[in-house]
This record gives structure tokens, C-alpha cells and sequence, in this order.
């Protein structure tokens, strides 16, 4: 009987293996997704186990860095560890966003505007990361954008402005530090059929001296950037970039206010985490960003060209999205392709 039932099932014995091992596999490949989508919201509670670290992608003074200076300082008490704020500017982020992508350490977190990095694409051959490597975590503020210009251009508004590029064709000058903001001025002069030239800069800050010199005649940069200017009466604003008039600058109209909507721009900054980072965690990190950010902080941050506007890990992915398609559509008004390898 036993030897019957041998020969029965030898000629199977050589088709349940294959049958049975891709049914195994996928059903393994199951039980561990299923395993760390039920060990996330545990992770989530007890993380941080040890200090955290904000790498940041500007340096020390700007307003991403004062930012995450004083969040480091609120959030470290409220878990207890130490948040130590590293600045890795240069490199147009990129020395950061290594240095971030590279540690793969749930515990060190970007903090940075997405301007930084939405434009690499377009501006650097076979990028060392993918978008994917930086998660959105929260965003924290919005970035005051200002056009401005010299105030011995004698320029009020920005129907002035389009006036003067118009009539005098080449003549002007517009100070260019990559990223973002150039991608939005260059769509906008070709937008509005305008003839500037462009003058390349390294370091924002001297851009906005060269600005106050009427060396060069527009720059779209931070507020933060340019105050010292426009306090000493040496620049004036004409509008500014965002969705809404800035708190600090009520009478200053937005760039769709003062006709001109293809200038609309919206910093964005906030902190990321790296990849594969579970969403239980990062919606707890937001909501502890939430619940530090008090009067003090919100005052501080409008003090330095910002508007505190915390949002958490999909409303920060939408918003940067949005950023990242408006790149995209001028791009291709422009005629300018990615970057090799991108």
C-alpha cells in the first residue's frame, strides 16, 4: 500500500515545489510588510532614542537656519534629547542633501527650503540623489520672496518696471543665484517678452549689495536678504513672490496683485526624513513641530522674512509637488531639458 502510494505521488513530487514556492514567497513578502506597517506606530512612539541632528542646507544667520535653531532648541526639550543644528552650506544644497542622504539615520533630518533642491534636475548632470530620498516630514514656514530693485532706478510698482525693461531692451540687469527663484524671473521674462541679461552670483548676500549699488537692476531673493538694503534706503520693493501680502510688508502688493502672476512663487521650508521613514512617525514629528510652535517662535520667524505656516507630511508633499510643476511647465516654455542622468 505504501509502496502504491509512492508511486502515486513521485511524478507530482517534481511540480508542488515550483507551484508551491512563488505562492511562499509573495505570502512571506507579506507577513514582513505586515510585520513593520504593525512595528511603525511602536517606532513612532519611542523615537528619539538618542540626539537628533538637523542638517541644514544654508548658512549660519539665514532664515532656514534661525528656524531650525529655535525649533531644535523647543523640540530637544520636548524629547528629551539634544537636536544639534548643522549647517553644510554650498554646492547649491548639495553638500547638505549628501551628507543627509548618506547618513541613512532616521535620526538625522534635512531642514531646508525645497527651493533648494526642486530645480536640480534642470541644473546638475547625474544628480548623487533621487527625489525619493528626501520624504517630507513638515513644512514649517513660507519663505517672503520680494521683487526688488535699486532705489535710483526710481521704480514704485512693477508696471513701471515692465515699462522700463520694454523701452530699454538689454539694458538691465537681474542677479542670478541658481535654484528656484531663476527658473520663475527667467519664465517671466520670456513670459512677457522682456530683454535682461543675466549676472550669476555665488553668494546671495552679494547680489543684494550689488542690488543697493544699481549694479544690477532686479533680484528676486528672500526678504531676509535684502532688508539691510531696503532699511538703508538703497533698494525698494515691488511686490512680493507669495500667495499673500507679507505680514511684515502690508502695502507691498503680491506679484498677482501687480499683474504679474507668472512671478507667483511660494517658499517652502520644512523638514525631511529619509527614505522608507514610516508616515506614523513622520506625523509625529509634525505634530510635535505643532505643538512647539508658540508666539515666540512665530514672532521670530516673521522678524526674519518668514511666515510660520506648519503643515504636515502630505499637505508639505502637495505643496512641494506644486512647486516641483511649476519648474517643470517653465522648463519646457524655455526649452531646457533635464540634466543628463536625471
Amino acid at each position: 500500500m505504501r509502496r502504491h502510494l509512492r508511486a502515486l505521488l513521485a511524478p507530482l513530487a517534481g511540480r508542488v515545489a515550483p507551484v508551491v514556492a512563488p505562492v511562499v514567497a509573495p505570502v512571506a513578502a507579506l507577513v514582513v510588510a505586515l510585520l513593520v506597517a504593525a512595528m511603525a506606530p511602536a517606532a513612532a512612539d519611542t523615537w528619539p532614542t538618542r540626539p537628533v541632528k538637523f542638517i541644514v542646507t544654508l548658512g549660519a544667520g539665514s532664515g532656514a537656519d534661525i528656524g531650525a535653531r529655535l525649533f531644535a532648541d523647543r523640540l530637544g526639550q520636548r524629547w528629551g534629547q539634544p537636536v544639534i543644528v548643522e549647517n553644510r552650506p554650498g554646492g547649491d544644497a548639495l553638500v547638505a542633501i549628501n551628507a543627509f542622504v548618506n547618513a541613512h539615520d532616521d535620526h538625522v533630518l534635512l531642514f531646508a527650503p525645497s527651493g533648494s533642491f526642486t530645480a536640480h534636475p534642470y541644473l546638475h548632470d547625474n544628480l548623487p540623489y533621487k527625489p525619493s530620498d528626501l520624504v517630507p516630514i513638515v513644512r514649517v514656514s513660507n519663505t517672503i520672496i520680494v521683487v526688488t530693485v535699486p532705489a535710483d532706478l526710481h521704480l514704485d510698482t512693477m508696471a513701471q518696471l515692465v515699462a522700463r525693461a520694454r523701452a530699454e531692451p538689454g539694458k538691465l540687469n537681474w542677479a542670478g543665484v541658481t535654484g528656484t527663484n531663476d527658473f520663475v524671473i527667467a519664465g517671466w521674462l520670456q513670459k512677457d517678452g522682456l530683454d535682461m541679461t543675466k549676472v550669476p552670483y555665488r553668494n546671495p548676500v552679494d547680489a543684494a549689495k550689488d542690488l543697493g549699488e544699481n549694479r544690477v537692476q532686479v533680484y528676486l531673493p528672500a526678504l531676509a536678504i535684502v532688508r539691510p538694503q531696503v532699511e538703508s534706503g538703497k533698494a525698494r520693493l515691488l511686490a512680493v513672490t507669495n500667495t499673500s501680502r507679507a505680514p511684515t510688508e502690508p502695502d507691498v502688493p503680491t506679484v498677482v496683485e501687480a499683474g504679474e502672476p507668472a512671478l507667483s512663487l511660494d517658499g517652502l521650508v520644512g523638514l525631511f526624513g529619509p527614505s522608507g521613514m514610516p508616515l506614523p512617525l513622520r506625523e509625529r514629528i509634525a505634530a510635535d513641530v505643532r505643538a512647539v510652535a508658540d508666539a515666540t517662535i512665530h514672532d521670530r520667524l516673521t522678524q526674519t522674512g518668514q511666515i510660520m505656516n506648519i503643515g504636515g507630511p502630505d499637505e508639505f508633499a502637495r505643496s512641494i509637488e506644486e512647486q516641483r510643476a511649476k519648474i517643470v511647465g517653465i522648463a519646457k516654455e524655455l526649452g531646457i531639458q533635464p540634466m543628463p542622468g536625471n
